[in-house]
Formats: structure tokens, C-alpha cells, sequence
């Protein structure tokens, strides 16, 4: 497609990771074996919060949403990335290439308020326990989930759309794993001042904002956790905390180191990093946080395992 002599690509080339077959081959061992232990990891916590009605609290109804979230972002991406370690040509359509980008910026978007979500869930359960049951109702934590998603496909959508429209003038390669903002940014042959600002606008809203509110509701736990007199009651209550705390510390770190710097001193090797964090790490880590830190988790998972094998023992003995 051609307009006054600023052209459009049909399809991106990805440059990856290596070039060398014997490092390509590793990756695809490397990379292949976590994705499917998040799929394992993730599946695993929807499945046992799906069918353990003791699990059917605020804080597991969003840990559910946050591993689809996690099964969902893994996927838009990594399995493409593996397929690219097989093959000599690593190319992406440009439909595809938006496609990608879109569910990539929602669910990357969602997960991040999902976690403030989640934060303001421990704030009430440590600061105001006796009215717990009745401030995180169901109405309220659907309406929370609701909010996250719908932000997250809203800011995805506008994202996209600016980024997509930008020509390249003919250059068709990016220095990148995926479709990513800041590549595709880089590729183009234009002034790029609105995409900047609304990368700004996206992480203010996406990632500050959710940051602000988990910080002040930490504040918020951790002085109501210095009020309580016995050491016991104190690791009890930070323990509520501990596994949510990690999550996010994880997450909202390299997202603000990133996207929050100047344009300048960004470069293409660290928003690959980035993007195998978000698509391959924390995916992975997430359910180990959550399950070996939860007393509640892994009791569910005894339940389970234990109906499971009652049952077997049942049709055999019939």
C-alpha cells in the first residue's frame, strides 16, 4: 500500500534471539519445558479453584482470573517463538503482527490491574477483617475483574491502532522475539511524537496508577501489621501478604524501569528481555508463588488428588 510515498509492509521478519541452530535448539528445550509447566503451573489453579468450594474466596477468585490471564499471555506469543527456533524463515503477516500486539497489550494491561485489584483485597482482610465478607462482596469483585479487563481492551485497542497505522517506509525487520510497541515504533519512517505519548498515557494509566494504589495499600497493611502486639499474629498477617507481595514486586518492577524511561535509553535487547519475562517467567513463577507459599492451595490440591483416588478405588472395587 502506498500514500504520498509512505509505504506499508505485508509482513515483519524477526530477528529473535540467535541465529546460531545449535543455540536455537536449546531455546526451543528451554522454552518449550516452561510453557508447558505454565500451562501445567496455571491449569492447575483455575482446575482446583474451579472445583474446591472452600477456594471460592475474593482472593482465589482473582488468582483464577490472574493465571487465564498468564495461560492466555503465554500463549499469544510463545508458542510462535518456538515454532521460530525450527525454522529458517522467521516472518509474522501484518494482520497477525496486530493481532499479536493487541492481546499481548490487554492481557499484559489487565494482569497489572488485576494485581491492584488483589492488593486492595489484602488491604481489606488485614485492616478491616470483621467487615472482610462484606466489602469484598461478589457484586464488588466482579465488578473489579470487570474494570481490569475492560481498561486492558480498551488501552490495547488505542495502543494498537496507533501503532499499527505507522508506515516503515519498506523496512520490514525487527530486532525483537514478537510484535512489540517499542519495536514497531522504532521501525518507522515518521515522526512518532503521538506514539511516544501515548506509551506514556498507557503507562500511566496501565502501570503508575495500579503501582500508587498497591503501594498506598501496603502502606496502609504494613502499619496495621506494626499495630499488632505478638510476633505470631504479625508473620500470620504478613503471611496473607507474602506470596501477593512477591507477584507484584516481580512484576510492576521491570514493567516501570521499562516503559517509564526516557525513549532514549531504551534498547531493543533489554525490550526482548522484558517481553521473555512477561511471556515466559512470570507466567511460570506465578502459580509457584502462589501455591508454595498457600496452605489453602495445597490443601486443595490433597482434597482433590485424595477424591480423585477414592473414586478410582470405588469403580474398582464395583
Amino acid at each position: 500500500m502506498r500514500r504520498e510515498n509512505v509505504t506499508w509492509v505485508s509482513e515483519f521478519i524477526l530477528m529473535g534471539l540467535s541465529s546460531d541452530k545449535h543455540i536455537q535448539a536449546g531455546l526451543f528445550v528451554l522454552f518449550g519445558t516452561t510453557y508447558l509447566l505454565t500451562l501445567l503451573g496455571n491449569g492447575l489453579i483455575v482446575l482446583l479453584i474451579s472445583l474446591d468450594t472452600r477456594l471460592h474466596l475474593p482472593m482465589y477468585f482473582f488468582l483464577c482470573h490472574l493465571s487465564a490471564v498468564d495461560i492466555c499471555y503465554t500463549s499469544s506469543g510463545v508458542p510462535q517463538m518456538l515454532a521460530h527456533f525450527l525454522t529458517e524463515k522467521k516472518t509474522i503477516s501484518f494482520a497477525l503482527c496486530g493481532v499479536q500486539l493487541f492481546f499481548a497489550l490487554t492481557l499484559g494491561g489487565t494482569e497489572f490491574l488485576l494485581l491492584a485489584a488483589m492488593a486492595y483485597d489484602r488491604y481489606v482482610a488485614v485492616c478491616d477483617p470483621l467487615r472482610y465478607t462484606v466489602v469484598m462482596s461478589p457484586r464488588l469483585c466482579m465488578l473489579l475483574a470487570g474494570v481490569s479487563w475492560s481498561v486492558g481492551v480498551v488501552n490495547a485497542a488505542v495502543e494498537t491502532a496507533v501503532t499499527m497505522r505507522l508506515p516503515t517506509c519498506g523496512r520490514n525487520v525487527l530486532n525483537h522475539v514478537a510484535c512489540e510497541t517499542l519495536a514497531l515504533v522504532r521501525l518507522a519512517c515518521v515522526d512518532v511524537t503521538v506514539n511516544q505519548a501515548v506509551i506514556l498515557a498507557s503507562s500511566v494509566v496501565v502501570l503508575l496508577v495500579p503501582c500508587c494504589l498497591v503501594s498506598l495499600s501496603y502502606a496502609h497493611i504494613v502499619a496495621a501489621i506494626l499495630q499488632i502486639r505478638s510476633t505470631q499474629g504479625r508473620r500470620k498477617a504478613f503471611g496473607t501478604c507474602a506470596s501477593h507481595l512477591a507477584v507484584v514486586s516481580m512484576s510492576y518492577g521491570m514493567a516501570l524501569f521499562t516503559y517509564m524511561q526516557p525513549r532514549s535509553t531504551a534498547s531493543a535487547e533489554q525490550d526482548k528481555v522484558v517481553v521473555l519475562f512477561y511471556a515466559v517467567v512470570t507466567p511460570m513463577l506465578n502459580p509457584l508463588i502462589y501455591s508454595l507459599r498457600n496452605k489453602d492451595v495445597k490443601a486443595a490440591l490433597g482434597r482433590v488428588l485424595m477424591k480423585n483416588l477414592q473414586s478410582k478405588n470405588l469403580e474398582a472395587a464395583l
